[in-house]
């Protein structure tokens, strides 16, 4: 494998070019603030930053949280983000710094002995949602209005024998607007994405054709606007099968289908719209690019990723072993 892949498809240039990250640590978090400041995140408490568009980034980890695998960040801008770590019971936690990582507050640790957090999404500054693994039958929703110093836990919904969410990028919880939201969830009954218009205090729920093992499912969410989105997942036990990897919707979310063709789209953990109807996803078993909203699809790269997200079309990835990625020479 190269460390850099180039796909010429008419207009479009694609081209993997790798960053140095000076961090060995697995990562899974990742926020593209701007084209200049992108934030990522990974084990061993690891948080990284850049403000030059990753001509230069730090590495760092939070005091106290070396332990800890932070598998999502929030940033708001070059000094203001959120860290999640995904761990049983107390392992779970969400710092926040805002002097650009220097200092750490540790803001919520989960009340929950057999709980797991699985994804944090913001509306703004203030207004934000975490989600975790079901306890005593029930997904955990938690929401802030005051930027994180108190968390509500909201009515959340009843789960399904098995049914979880996953915390492999980031990307099971996102939210448009200032009230919408949608989780993504797998397991052996199948896929399914619930969705609020209320702020998380009430929700409905759809099933999406992925899933039907404790171990598939829908990885990761995206959407473009409030009504159209998808979802990408499939086995991670089972990763380069391409059965049911792939849903969209056109109606917020109150239905999903299957792309209108067939798909070698195999196992995928993060997706991300990266302008109009172009969609990126990545996986372990590399990355591909859709024109058409996710219907057709191209792969172009071999590269083992985790997590994928943009701002216009500055475009990032990472995955393990202090891996980031950014996506240039587009035209």
């Amino acid at each position: 494998m190269t460390n850099m892949v180039l796909l010429s498809l008419g207009l479009l240039a694609l081209n993997w070019q790798p960053q140095i990250s000076h961090t060995t640590a697995s990562l899974r978090g990742l926020c593209v603030v701007s084209r200049q400041i992108v934030w990522a995140s990974g084990t061993q408490g690891t948080f990284l930053t850049t403000v030059d568009g990753g001509s230069h980034w730090r590495s760092a980890s939070v005091p106290g949280a070396e332990k800890l695998d932070f598998r999502d960040v929030e940033a708001l801008d070059a000094n203001t983000a959120y860290l999640m770590a995904s761990g049983d019971g107390a392992s779970s936690r969400v710092y926040k710094t805002v002097d650009a990582g220097v200092h750490w507050e540790l803001l919520l640790t989960n009340p929950d002995e057999k709980g797991f957090f699985d994804s944090l999404a913001f509306w703004d500054r203030a207004h934000a949602i975490l989600i975790g693994d079901p306890v005593a039958g029930h997904f955990v929703v938690l929401t802030t209005a005051d930027a994180g110093k108190t968390w509500q836990r909201q009515q959340s919904p009843a789960a399904l024998a098995d049914e979880g969410a996953f915390a492999a990028s980031g990307t099971s919880v996102v939210t448009i607007g200032t009230k919408d939201a949608w989780i993504a969830t797998g397991g052996p009954a199948g896929a399914r994405v619930f969705r609020t218009h209320d702020f998380g205090r009430t929700w409905q729920v759809a099933a999406a054709p992925l899933g039907g093992t404790k171990t598939s499912g829908i990885f990761s969410l995206a959407f473009a606007d409030k009504k159209h989105g998808i979802a990408v997942g499939g086995d991670y036990k089972n990763a380069k099968d391409t059965q049911n990897t792939v849903a969209l919707t056109n109606d917020g979310g109150k239905t999903w289908q299957a792309p209108l063709a067939k798909t070698s789209l195999s196992y995928r953990s993060g997706v991300a719209f990266v302008g109009g109807q172009e969609v990126i996803a990545v996986g372990t078993e590399g990355a591909d690019v859709s024109r058409d909203g996710g219907h057709t699809w191209l792969h172009f790269s071999d590269m083992s990723l985790n997590a994928v997200a943009g701002k216009g079309d500055a475009v990032w990835a990472v995955g393990a072993k202090g891996f980031i990625v950014k996506l240039v020479e587009r035209q």
